[in-house]
């Protein structure tokens, strides 16, 4: 089994990413982060009811985990990472998933 993600779960955590964090947006998912002084690097993921009902929210919820696994090594350590889905999420593929991710962290400088 895979390890856990290094999750956030505070709303102070959230809030802060939202008031002092930096964003980037593709058409599927919003990227916001910010730089910690942490050891590790934490996964925050906020899907909105726009995607529909909660199985639904749920299953974007765990693609995108499946997603950021594959990717943690990259992206190293010292980052609060919060990643929001679009509406269009919800129906995009993995691949499509995936490449959104890709270019947003490209663009943001974030990983290796």
């Amino acid at each position: 089994m895979m390890p856990a993600l290094p999750m956030l779960r505070r709303r102070a955590d959230f809030e802060a990413i939202g008031r002092r964090g930096t964003a980037r947006a593709t058409p599927l998912l919003v990227l916001k982060w910010l730089r910690t002084d942490g050891a590790e690097t934490r996964i925050g993921l906020s899907t909105p009811r726009t995607l529909g009902g909660a199985v639904r929210r749920n299953g974007v919820r765990r693609r995108l985990r499946v997603l950021i696994r594959e990717r943690i090594g990259d992206i190293g350590p010292g980052w609060d990472l919060l990643l929001i889905t679009r509406p269009a999420a919800a129906d995009a593929s993995q691949a499509e998933l995936g490449a959104a991710i890709d270019a947003l962290l490209r663009r943001s400088d974030i990983g290796r």
